[in-house]
């Protein structure tokens, strides 16, 4: 369930813009991504802990907006970013 900071390592190498990049919207959006993820596969399994299925939702609403901000600042990487992560484009 916990992202190990290698594999947070491997998802900021594959998508960052520069070495030090960590906070572009590109990088931020494949972190929830993958948290979203795990922890949906958590909650398969443990299907009354409403506790994490909050931070579940506060995860993909935080990731919408992320989205929707790159999406009107370029379209292209918007793009990019959806076809790479197979999410669907909701917001097109």
């Amino acid at each position: 369930m916990v992202m190990t900071a290698d594999r947070k390592g491997e998802i900021i190498k594959s998508f960052a813009k520069g070495e030090k990049d960590t906070g572009s919207p590109e990088v931020q959006i494949a972190i929830l991504t993958e948290r979203i993820t795990s922890l949906t596969d958590h909650l398969r399994t443990h299907k009354k802990d409403n506790h994490s299925r909050r931070g579940l939702i506060s995860m993909v609403n935080r990731r919408n907006k992320l989205l929707k901000y790159l999406r009107n600042k370029s379209h292209e990487r918007y793009s990019e970013v959806v076809q790479t992560l197979n999410l669907r484009a909701k917001l097109d």
